[in-house]
């Protein structure tokens, strides 16, 4: 088995319960599992790699819950700009209609190859509409051929316009369709065991596009098969109004009568949950997903991230679509949940430390892992390098290397290891000719805009 040793990192960051920091630090992993962590010292003087760290920060790779890859092909639209989510949806809809199976494998690689360079190594992605034949599968060839460590979501939405859904009748499915490939792809592609590269998530969109009955079904097929659910959950006040229109409830409440909590089920933004409904969702162990950048773009509001953690809930971070974001480097997602956070007033709303945390053992633990998030012997052999004489640490990392991360302009990937193997080298993302993927995103972006794709 192979092995690989990082020497002379300037300080590594483990992120485990003592929150240990090694000068001159590093780590030894055989294989794809981490062996040995520690002062340099003390580490094996040989590997069949041997990585020089100096002039680094070492640090767990990021954890990355809730993304829609499909949306790098539609940033910054004109006509969506300065749109709430109903409104920003209806602009968004009949492009998305247009997508294609390669249009959805390139926006896919676009999206990871962003994570990537941003200090992500593992990554979980929602996109509920599958239009002109594209499917689940062309995520997972273009995940794996890009080395990340992937939780593919199966969305999806049934319920359109003409039934009382906001989406358009052209981008919804019929939900025995849906659970039929529900069950197919799971059947095909989830892996439980420790250092899975893939797992199956089963993700029915929100309470505005998918039925009750669906809700219900889809966390039903996801506990039998031992996988995860997760949706968007109380993103909105407009959310909450049509759900007490529509079902006489709010969101929380109809997800609790549907059977979505639990410590197998996560939901995105959570932004206007009640109190009585952060202790319940907090006792049932329940995740979520803190998308700030998003939250702030489409004007949602400021999400109650302390109420969740002071009730247990289970929260990590969400850099969310790349067109409520319209980026997708989740180091300055992490940035942003600490600013937003002290807009309230408290100084110390959020550390520095703990919004890093947030980045890997709160992510790690939302997607129901314990295998990835911090470095300690027995985890994956997932980490990530920064240079800390970068420009924007300039003056920074010379006082505080990992806060420095968040407090500063925060930077690109130096390194980036999945699974024992580099994927960032010297701040290259390896085996991808990014150019060439670049200008053909661009083309498709553009032809799916005007309709053109085909």
């Amino acid at each position: 088995m192979p092995t690989l040793l990082v020497r002379h990192a300037d300080l590594l960051a483990t992120m485990d319960d003592a929150d240990t920091r090694w000068p001159d630090g590093g780590l030894y992993a055989v294989d794809n599992a981490i062996v040995q962590v520690g002062p340099t010292a003390e580490l094996p003087s040989t590997a069949d790699r041997t990585i020089d760290a100096r002039g680094m920060l070492i640090l767990p790779g990021l954890v990355n819950t809730h993304h829609h890859f499909f949306q790098t092909l539609t940033r910054n639209l004109p006509a969506a700009q300065n749109a709430g989510l109903f409104d920003w949806l209806r602009v968004h809809y009949p492009v998305w209609a247009g997508l294609t199976p390669e249009a959805i494998r390139v926006a896919t690689e676009v999206a990871l190859a962003e994570l990537i360079l941003s200090g992500c190594t593992t990554a979980s992605d929602h996109t509920y509409l599958w239009p002109n034949g594209a499917r689940l599968d062309d995520q997972i060839e273009a995940a794996r051929a890009m080395g990340v460590r992937f939780h593919a979501a199966r969305g999806s939405m049934s319920v359109g316009e003409s039934k009382g859904g906001l989406p358009p009748d052209s981008v919804v499915e019929d939900e025995d369709d849906i659970l039929r490939d529900s069950r197919r792809l799971i059947e095909t592609y989830h892996d439980p065991a420790r250092f899975a590269m893939l797992r199956l998530v089963l993700a029915p969109c929100s309470p505005f596009s998918v039925s009750p009955d669906l809700m219900r079904e889809s966390v039903a097929l996801a506990r039998a098969s031992g996988v995860h659910a997760h949706t968007h959950l109380a993103e909105t006040r407009d959310e909450e109004t049509y759900c007490r229109e529509t079902f006489g409830k709010t969101p929380v409440e109809l997800a609790e009568d549907l059977g979505w909590t639990g410590p197998d089920v996560w939901h995105a933004h959570v932004v206007h949950a009640h109190p009585p409904e952060i202790a319940r969702l907090g006792r049932t162990r329940t995740g979520i997903a803190h998308c700030p950048t998003s939250n702030m773009r489409l004007a949602s509001g400021i999400a109650p991230l302390r109420a969740w953690q002071t009730a247990g809930c289970r929260v990590g971070l969400g850099v969310d679509g790349s067109a409520s974001n319209d980026g997708s480097h989740l180091l300055a997602e992490a940035r942003q949940a600490l600013l937003l956070q002290r807009v309230g007033g408290h100084p110390a709303a959020l550390t520095a430390t703990e919004a890093l945390r947030l980045a890997t053992r709160g992510g790690a633990e939302t997607l129901g892992r314990d295998d990835i998030g911090s470095l300690a012997p027995g985890m994956a052999a997932d980490f990530v390098g920064f240079r800390l004489d970068a420009l924007g640490l300039a003056g920074g990392a010379v006082h505080d290397p990992l806060a420095a991360l968040i407090f500063c302009q925060p930077p690109t990937v130096d390194l980036n290891v999945i699974d024992g193997r580099v994927r960032v080298q010297d701040g290259h993302l390896l085996g991808v000719d990014l150019p060439t993927l670049i200008a053909r995103h661009n083309a498709i972006a553009r032809a799916l805009v005007r309709g053109e794709l085909r």
